[in-house]
């Protein structure tokens, strides 16, 4: 990456500024704006999050917004209510009382000598869902947003469910809320009142599984704040980015096709990162193109972003399959909109046959989907984060655990871009059960690379909202959509597709273990293509202000573990998310954060799947004036029997080896749709 330390303006920071919200609560800010910019006002872009400013995105926050002050615009970074230095106390995610803050912190900013008055907001994951979330307010001040690794549909693609199945990260985003957001407030900028503020927190921390656990399928719960309820509301031009490895790409396709605001779309090779300094490689000259972006809406700039395609996606080249990636070769191509107009795309149609993966073929008898409870162990995370083995390794295992279909080597190689889609007829042999397929790419040598994938909860195969149990023994239609992928299969390489009734950790277990039958006839996979020309790279090479001054006094050591007791036959995945030990040079906080989440399922008994998380967050400053020392202990289980989920958690806080706070929880929550 190259640091650029030269701006065309002069800078300054305000590290830290309160700003007052209507019912006396104070919201903590912190600002980059030019340094004459109260003689001539200038744009600014809102980041709004609940991460702490002080430590939690400073790492990021300081390659970034220094960037775009240094090109005139104010950067405004703000924490959430409850959050970082800021007063109150937080309840849930996207709440209504989040989007009015949002509301008022836009107005005063929009008021303030600085500020001329136009805005844009922008963030990654919580940052670009609230963006979309208060665009849909439409405040007049904002005008256009970037919204990076976000969804228009908080229960069909965030972290709690998937296709209508459990995701194991709804309950480690709990988790991981549950240590996050009892971070202490930093001495050095609230003062004595630090301990009561930590307090107040600890004493009213939310639990959040239980909430997010209590609401099983599509219900309003979920439609707050999903825009897909009425994508008319957003009238702000919109910015969507996201990466193949990042884990909200579905969200692309569905506001391309229905946003009718100014939009466009960038899909590239990363994680779930900002793409300047995301993984894998090639990294992409972000900040530069959101200057285009925001030159062109925030200060009526002709910089031609908007005469070129909608849509620029990267096709990744087939490799060898890997738990990490350094880089993804591939290749660039451009879209005009989404869905492509014919002339740059098409579709190939394959049936599951007796002879494999075949345009012409068909399946004459029916056929057992009977995966353990244990499959899917080598899945991969669903959202790559912390830079660990969090990619889909050799997928033989799994396969050899799912009925497969194979084609024919492709002697030309495919360019796939699109959401592939699997049509069957199934019959379950229980009143509940699951269907993944997973569309894999198979090398002459035999490695099977995951391309990507799709998962059902048969309860809820017609409608998210609507609870329909299969009756056992009935046919039933299934039409199953994977996830969006831009994939060059390599030429000689076959397809694959693997069908099972499991996933584990991708998703909870179903109610009891639950075999499939595919029913005899013409089950088919809809394969979308690219007929798009190859383009260059179509952006400059990453740029960032310079980086924040640390010190690492230990380096995290992320770690993924598949373990299988023989005798029991149950497989255990063992994640940890190891962020070290990092102290911050300019104000001298030092901050340690590590996670262990094991989920362990058995083979035949659905009653035997449980996770258990811990996370241990600790924080200290060492001076004379704002000397201090705190560590928080949380802990997540969850397991469940075939009618009820048994939730229990606990949180242990310290306050220089003194326990000051010490919660515990207990709940049964029914089961319904899952």
């Amino acid at each position: 990456m190259n640091i650029k330390q030269d701006f065309p303006h002069r800078t300054r920071e305000i590290e830290n500024i309160w700003i007052p919200l209507a019912d006396g609560t104070r919201l903590a800010a912190r600002i980059w704006l030019p340094a004459d910019a109260e003689a001539k006002p200038v744009p600014a872009i809102l980041e709004y999050l609940p991460y702490r400013k002080r430590d939690g995105t400073a790492i990021r926050d300081e390659l970034t917004h220094p960037y775009f002050a240094g090109h005139g615009y104010a950067c405004v970074r703000v924490d959430m209510r409850g959050n970082g230095e800021s007063d109150g106390l937080m309840e849930d995610e996207y709440t209504l009382q989040e989007q009015t803050d949002a509301l008022e912190v836009i107005e005063w900013i929009a008021s303030q000598p600085w500020c001329n008055g136009q805005l844009g907001m922008m963030g990654i994951s919580w940052g670009g869902f609230n963006s979309l979330q208060v665009a849909a307010l439409r405040p007049a001040p904002l005008k256009a947003i970037i919204t990076l690794c976000s969804t228009d549909d908080r229960y069909a693609d965030d972290i709690h469910y998937k296709g209508g199945n459990m995701l194991l990260e709804n309950l480690g985003w709990a988790a991981t809320m549950l240590s996050f957001s009892a971070a202490v407030p930093d001495p050095a900028l609230v003062g004595d009142r630090w301990r009561d503020m930590w307090k107040s927190r600890l004493d009213n921390m939310p639990l959040l599984a239980e909430t997010w656990l209590s609401h099983q399928h599509r219900d309003e719960y979920w439609k707050h704040g999903s825009i897909c309820e009425e994508y008319a509301d957003i009238e702000a031009a919109v910015y969507m980015i996201s990466g193949w490895g990042d884990s909200y790409i579905n969200t692309i396709p569905r506001m391309m096709e229905h946003l009718q605001c100014p939009k466009k779309a960038l899909l590239g090779p990363w994680m779930h990162k900002y793409p300047h300094f995301a993984l894998p490689e090639p990294a992409i000259g972000f900040l530069q193109e959101a200057l285009r972006w925001w030159d062109y809406w925030l200060k009526g700039n002709e910089t031609g972003i908007m005469d070129e395609p909608a849509c620029t996606f990267y096709l990744q080249d087939g490799i060898p399959p890997a738990p990490k990636y350094k880089e993804r070769p591939g290749q660039w191509v451009r879209t005009h909109g989404w869905p492509a107009p014919e002339n740059e795309c098409e579709s190939l149609t394959l049936m599951l046959g007796d002879h494999g993966l075949d345009p012409h073929s068909h399946l004459s008898q029916d056929c057992m989907i009977a995966s353990p409870l244990t499959a899917g162990a080598l899945q991969g995370e669903y959202i790559p984060l912390w830079f660990g083995a969090d990619f889909p390794p050799d997928q033989r295992r799994d396969d050899a655990l799912a009925l497969t279909f194979d084609s024919q080597p492709h002697v030309k190689g495919l360019d796939i871009l699109g959401q592939p889609t699997v049509s069957l007829t199934l019959e379950s042999a229980e009143s509940c059960g699951q269907l993944h397929a997973r569309l894999c790419d198979v090398s002459p040598s035999g490695e099977s690379a995951l391309i990507t994938y799709g998962t059902l909860n048969l309860n809820l195969r017609n409608d998210a909202g609507i609870i329909e149990p299969p009756i056992p023994g009935n046919p039933i239609e299934v039409n199953l959509t994977m996830d969006l992928i831009g994939y060059r299969l390599p030429k000689g390489h076959r397809l694959r597709v693997a069908l099972s009734s499991a996933s584990f950790p991708l998703v909870w277990s179903p109610k009891k273990r639950s075999d499939l039958i595919l029913k005899a006839g013409m089950p088919t996979l809809k394969l979308p293509l690219s007929k798009a020309t190859y383009i260059p790279m179509p952006f400059e090479p990453p740029e960032s202000a310079p980086p924040c001054p640390v010190d690492t006094m230990r380096t995290g050591h992320p770690k993924r573990t598949i373990s299988e007791d023989v005798g029991s036959g149950e497989v255990s995945v063992i994640i940890e998310d190891d962020m070290g030990d990092i102290k911050f040079l300019d104000h001298g906080l030092q901050v340690e954060q590590y996670a262990k989440e094991t989920y362990t399922s058995h083979p035949d008994d659905a009653t035997r799947t449980r996770a258990d998380i811990e996370w241990v967050y600790r924080a200290h400053r060492e001076d004379e004036k704002n000397s201090f020392a705190v560590a928080v202990f949380s802990r997540y289980h969850l397991h469940c029997d075939e009618h009820t989920f048994y939730l229990t958690a606990e949180q242990l806080a310290y306050d220089d080896d003194m326990l000051v706070s010490e919660k515990s929880w207990q709940r049964e929550i029914p089961r319904t749709a899952i």
